[in-house]
């Protein structure tokens, strides 16, 4: 049987693993380390790289804190509930270079004094300027994952991340997407040794889906357009994490640690009064491809 201590152990390994991954591709910058409490119980390990070779400002933390059920949560669980335990790894990483594509990853467990317990996350990527060929190896090492463990949960699980990361206020998406998922609980269907496996198969994807691309990319030239570009589209990213984010709300709702919840934002981002790419550019082809339901060309 799968305890949340097995759960908290493997999830500080990933942290470890990845936080050693994106050292080793960056070269120079080394993850500073805070430890932090909760105060109603539990902690984190805060981990941010910042003013690299590569990545400009980045963090991954991993957190297991318990703490008074927020209502929201506990209307849509078990209105009985009371107290609540959540344990997971949440990254985003800002590169430096426009041609290196933001990344966010979360794999996260929460269980109930009433019994309850469920399993969320996902893994999405944000090109500055999407290259179709990077976006498909993206999907397919997401559609890898997924098939590992359920033929339905890809197609599934893409569909959600298309609705999920999309700012509704400006109609696109924040990204190519990925996959995203959330509440998946123990049921005939899947134990909840499955469903940590599958947590497991997600977390260990990201390195293998991300750093491929970020070595392709990281030493191609760029214009100041090209970074004023980034800018804007950052700002693009701050927006959807602090309007619709469902982490972020979670970690203020709840009294979580301010740094740790913000760690998201990027260092530098713009924003441009009524910005319109031009006709043809490839800004603008990015641009028109920031929609729900793209397919990316993934075989089935």
């Amino acid at each position: 049987m799968v305890e949340r201590n097995d759960i908290v152990a493997y999830l500080k390994s990933l942290q470890d693993s990845i936080c050693a991954g994106l050292e080793n591709e960056d070269g120079k910058a080394k993850f500073i380390e805070d430890n932090w409490t909760h105060e109603t119980g539990g902690g984190g390990r805060s981990r941010v790289i910042q003013h690299g070779n590569v990545f400009e400002k980045g963090g991954v933390n991993f957190s297991a804190v318990e703490g008074d059920m927020p209502k929201f949560m506990a209307e849509k669980v078990n209105p009985n509930a009371k107290r609540f335990f959540a344990t997971g790894v949440s990254l985003v990483i800002h590169p430096f270079s426009p041609m290196v594509p933001i990344v966010h990853m979360n794999v996260r467990y929460f269980e109930t004094d009433t019994g309850e317990s469920w399993f969320g996350g996902g893994i999405d990527l944000t090109p500055i300027y999407i290259n179709k060929d990077q976006a498909r190896f993206f999907h397919e090492k997401m559609k890898e994952a997924c098939d590992a463990h359920h033929p339905e949960y890809y197609n599934k699980f893409k569909d959600w991340a298309d609705h999920y990361f999309f700012n509704e206020h400006r109609k696109e998406t924040r990204g190519v997407g990925g996959i995203f998922y959330d509440y998946l609980r123990p049921s005939d269907a899947a134990s909840k040794e499955q469903l940590f496996a599958f947590m497991q198969e997600v977390g260990n994807t990201f390195l293998k889906a991300y750093l491929p691309i970020v070595a392709a990319n990281k030493q191609m030239e760029f214009a100041p357009e090209q970074k004023n570009w980034q800018l804007i589209r950052r700002g693009r990213y701050v927006e959807f994490n602090l309007v619709y984010d469902r982490g972020t709300k979670f970690g203020l709702e709840t009294g979580g640690r301010i740094e740790s919840i913000l760690m998201s934002l990027p260092e530098h981002a713009s924003w441009i009064y009524n910005h319109q790419p031009a006709a043809g550019s490839e800004e603008r082809k990015t641009l028109d491809l920031l929609v729900k339901g793209v397919d990316w060309g993934v075989g089935s």
